[in-house]
């Protein structure tokens, strides 16, 4: 819940300005303007169904540390129902107190096995049902499920615009995701979604702005709707009437379907009125006095690819080849990076799917020092900065799989490969770091707190040798959708 200094200026995401309103870039990030809508301790800011809503206790074992780290949740409860008069309940309806009109939501949830949910917007009587009486419902769903999914004939048993993101009965959710990501397909819902399978942590990301929605599914745009072309008298792809579908504003709710559901670190950012989300930019760069701007928001023009096909990620190899092969494989990998590194909303994103790799500055680095923004867009999410041409400055969800820090030098076997403490926003939060290299030493600042202080950076690539004196910069792929923005480097 962080806000880059840039994010200060008024009206930024209605006007889609790329000015400042002073500051040192150095600063922290300030607060991005996100407020908290669970608490942890109880259901404060909540109504409707309280009594069969609660906060529970879940532990989960990390993976840096071995330790069990306990999270509150806020949980779909339906058990409860029936154990006060022994019928199965559905939940009922989770709504916020307060209506909103414009926003952006980022939660994090957990779906059991064939569980289903949904999230209401703008829904202006808390009882109604929200796909139809509000704005609508954008379902959640375990998709990959045996009540909703046939595995063995790898057929939907259910409408697309019942799957998980979808506007439900209106805008089917994108599901395309056929082995596309690089290491990770298991870890995905069949039937082509970009939800985890069952038990698994998603993070969603959701704008509305006028008669505009769109879902972020761990990353990915898998929802891009306007609902302006519905009137909502029978003419969506359900026929059916949904007379809420152009209300201005309402709350924001969970609508329990009998599945026990799970919800965390769901905050909210108010737009204002007249908020457009083709305008919403949140690189909004300034020129630094002796720094180059290597990413304006608009295009690659200073970074290329970085392709794996016979090992030419790796500098030795690079540069023992020939110009003539160097340009070869330089062709290939720059494909790779037009087909999977893109520009979206002023940022710089990855998608993280099969045949993409690591982007790289067109120029090499000797000494130096950069800012950079970044977000992870998945829980246990995982990437990292390459300091020429080795990696790597770590990037990775600190909080719910590791409890180590990013920024740490991770592929360090001698000197230290931790970072000094956890100075990580939440995923789908910007952070930045602050780099300098001076030989063979490595500093990093993570939102303003040292997490790497002067520390030798050893050679992954050959361990006997030093790092090398000049090469390139990365920004890896790690099989994980993920955003840059406001990078900037100078030579020392």
């Amino acid at each position: 819940m962080k806000k880059t200094l840039f994010a200060i200026a008024a009206g930024v995401i209605a006007a889609g300005c790329c000015s400042i309103c002073g500051g040192d870039y150095s600063d922290v990030l300030k607060d991005e303007g996100f407020v908290s809508l669970f608490n942890g301790k109880d259901l404060t800011g909540w109504v409707g169904a309280t009594s069969t809503y609660g906060v529970e206790t879940i532990k989960v074992k990390m993976r840096g540390t071995n330790q069990e780290k306990e999270f509150k949740v806020l949980a779909c409860q339906p058990e409860k129902a029936k154990q006060a008069d022994g019928k199965e309940g559905s939940g009922g309806n989770l709504c916020t107190a307060k209506q909103y009109e414009n926003f952006i939501l980022r939660f994090e949830f957990c779906m059991p096995e064939n569980g289903n949910n949904g999230l209401g917007i703008r829904m202006s009587d808390i009882n109604q049902t929200a796909a139809y009486d509000g704005m609508c419902e954008l379902q959640l769903l375990d998709d990959g499920g045996s009540k909703y999914y046939d595995a063995a004939a790898k057929a939907d048993k259910l409408k697309p615009y019942q799957y998980t993101a979808s506007v439900y009965g209106v805008v089917p959710a994108k599901r395309d995701n056929y082995n596309q990501t690089k290491w990770k397909a298991k870890n995905y819902a069949l039937g082509g979604s970009y939800l985890k399978k069952a038990g698994e942590w998603n993070f969603e990301e959701v704008r509305v702005a006028g008669s505009r929605i769109q879902v972020l599914l761990n990353g990915i745009l898998v929802t891009d709707a306007d609902l302006s072309k519905f009137k909502g008298d029978g003419d969506t792809p359900d026929g059916k009437k949904h007379p809420g579908l152009h209300n201005k504003k309402g709350h924001i709710g969970w609508l329990g379907h009998g599945h026990h559901v799970m919800w965390r670190n769901i905050r909210i950012k108010e737009l204002p009125s007249d908020a457009c989300l083709d305008k919403v930019c949140p690189c909004l760069n300034k020129e630094i006095a002796g720094f180059t701007r290597l990413f304006d928001g608009k295009t690659l023009a200073n970074w290329k690819g970085v392709t794996t096909v016979e090992k030419f990620d790796n500098p030795l190899v690079r540069q023992k080849a020939t110009p003539a092969k160097c340009a070869e494989m330089q062709k290939i990998a720059d494909k790779q990076m037009t087909d999977h590194w893109t520009i979206r909303n002023g940022a710089l994103f990855f998608d993280g799917l099969e045949g993409g790799y690591s982007l790289a500055t067109i120029k090499d680095y000797k000494d130096f020092e950069m800012f950079v923004d970044w977000r992870i867009l998945s829980v246990q999410g995982d990437s990292g900065l390459y300091l020429r041409g080795a990696p790597q400055v770590q990037i990775w969800d600190a909080h719910n799989q590791w409890d180590i820090g990013s920024g740490g030098l991770y592929n360090n076997k001698k000197n230290a490969d931790k970072a000094l403490c956890v100075a990580d926003n939440l995923p789908g939060d910007w952070n930045r770091f602050h780099i300098k290299m001076v030989g063979e030493k490595v500093t990093v600042w993570l939102n303003g707190k040292l997490v790497v202080d002067n520390t030798t950076l050893e050679n992954y690539w050959d361990r006997n040798q030093s790092i090398f004196p000049v090469e390139q910069v990365e920004l890896q792929c790690h099989g994980d959708p993920l955003e840059f923005r406001n990078i900037y480097i100078r030579d020392l």
